[in-house]
């Protein structure tokens, strides 16, 4: 078979070049000019060239080039003050060419008192002990082997604290340093995750003391003195060691919920649960107890759904609201199992236990569900409800708190079916 001749092509016009497999390069000569300094608020700047950023560009991140067109696009013009911490960078002259948003907003300086002047003075961090962050570190001098400085607690002018990190941008490894970008971050999030450690570790100092406290008293007196107690007497402090055995084994159970359901490590064992019987349980564990039968109220609705869930987290969760609803609540207590609609609009089962008492005050219901709240000063750690929470978000359920038709608290939540795949 021949190739088609151009036949149509003028007289005297020259043929088209053969093709040429390779791309001609370029003729050499200067790179573009360095853009404008960015400013919060100002236009995207694009982020990479074929050459790589210049000084004032700051790149976004690696791109896979033989990725989709779109994620290049995107990673070519981020905007700086689109980035949720607070970026500063400074050109191969130390002075500042970016200084977003979130770092006017860390610093309270504004971005054209910053822009263009050096990093020392846009920027001026101290250590905790007063002295000159730039000064110690020297990024545009010094070892050119190192490459940035690791995120730790920095000091604004006023002493407000920051969280600072540092990268030294080098075109070789061992060369000068071309830029240098700083992440800054606020200290308030980190604050309250010390503050939520510090108050753990008081709950359970003082949780753990008062049980431990009365097993080794109570050890010892045996251990001492056994032939003089009757063996009532011995019955009686061995029951007290094993109850106060049980609270530390419980306490430490509910340390163990927490550290999962924080880490996303808490797992579901799906099969299939009868809810009813598990509230019906429940009931007679609480009625042996001492507590009189005609203070709860069951009602089981008709057309429950199949519920495929965890049944030892559903039996945490039954017991921790009405143990809430026994010590915290008053009169009838009055438990009602629904089917209901789950989220997604599949089927599910919702359980709602109610009280005749005094019922959570409204300012206190956003915080029901969070680490160390007590609704009143009869015991508990506060950390109940955070776990019946976390347990039924596990299994795909929401749970909520409000006011009881009779004015006490009412706890209601749903799980969805939560059938495995092959049943569906």
């Amino acid at each position: 078979m021949t190739a088609d001749t151009d036949t149509d092509r003028p007289a005297g016009e020259p043929s088209a070049p053969p093709h040429d497999p390779e791309p001609r390069r370029p003729a050499a000569g200067p790179h573009p000019a360095p853009a404008e300094p960015h400013a919060a608020g100002a236009a995207p700047t694009p982020l990479a060239d074929a050459d790589g950023p210049p000084d004032g560009l700051v790149a976004a991140g690696t791109v896979n080039p033989d990725g989709p067109p779109d994620a290049l696009v995107v990673a070519a013009t981020v905007d700086p003050d689109e980035l949720p911490d607070g970026l500063v960078v400074a050109d191969a002259a130390g002075r500042v060419v970016c200084f977003n948003a979130a770092a006017a907003r860390i610093t309270s300086v504004p971005p054209a008192r910053a822009l263009g002047r050096p990093l020392e003075q846009a920027l001026p961090l101290e250590d905790l002990k007063g002295r000159r962050w730039w000064t110690l570190t020297d990024p545009y001098g010094g070892l050119a082997t190192r490459t940035g400085q690791p995120e730790r607690n920095l000091l604004l002018p006023g002493g407000r604290e920051v969280l600072v990190s540092a990268r030294y941008v080098r075109d070789t490894p061992a060369g000068p340093v071309r830029r240098v970008v700083v992440s800054l971050r606020g200290t308030e999030a980190r604050r309250r995750t010390e503050r939520s450690h510090a108050e753990l570790i008081a709950t359970v100092a003082h949780e753990l003391r008062s049980p431990l406290t009365s097993v080794k008293g109570f050890t010892a007196t045996l251990l001492a003195k056994w032939e003089r107690f009757t063996d009532d007497q011995k019955r009686l402090m061995l029951e007290t060691v094993d109850a106060d055995a049980n609270r530390v084994t419980r306490l430490i159970a509910e340390l163990l919920d927490i550290s999962r359901i924080d880490s996303g490590r808490l797992e579901v064992r799906r099969q299939p649960v009868d809810i009813a019987a598990a509230v019906g349980r429940h009931i007679q564990a609480h009625t042996a107890g001492g507590q009189s039968p005609d203070r709860f109220f069951v009602r089981v609705r008709p057309g429950l759904p199949a519920l495929w869930a965890d049944p030892d987290k559903i039996d945490q969760v039954l017991g921790n609201l009405l143990e809430n609803a026994v010590r915290h609540g008053e009169g009838t207590v009055t438990i009602d199992v629904a089917p209901a609609i789950a989220q997604d609009d599949e089927k599910g089962t919702a359980v709602t236990v109610s009280d005749e008492g005094p019922g959570i005050p409204e300012e206190s219901m956003g915080r029901v569900f969070t680490r160390f709240w007590r609704g009143s000063k009869r015991g508990g750690t506060g950390l109940g409800l955070y776990i019946v929470k976390g347990i039924v978000e596990a299994h795909g359920g929401t749970i909520t708190v409000g006011r009881g038709p009779r004015g006490g608290a009412e706890f209601r939540f749903v799980l969805p079916v939560g059938a495995p795949a092959y049943l569906a």
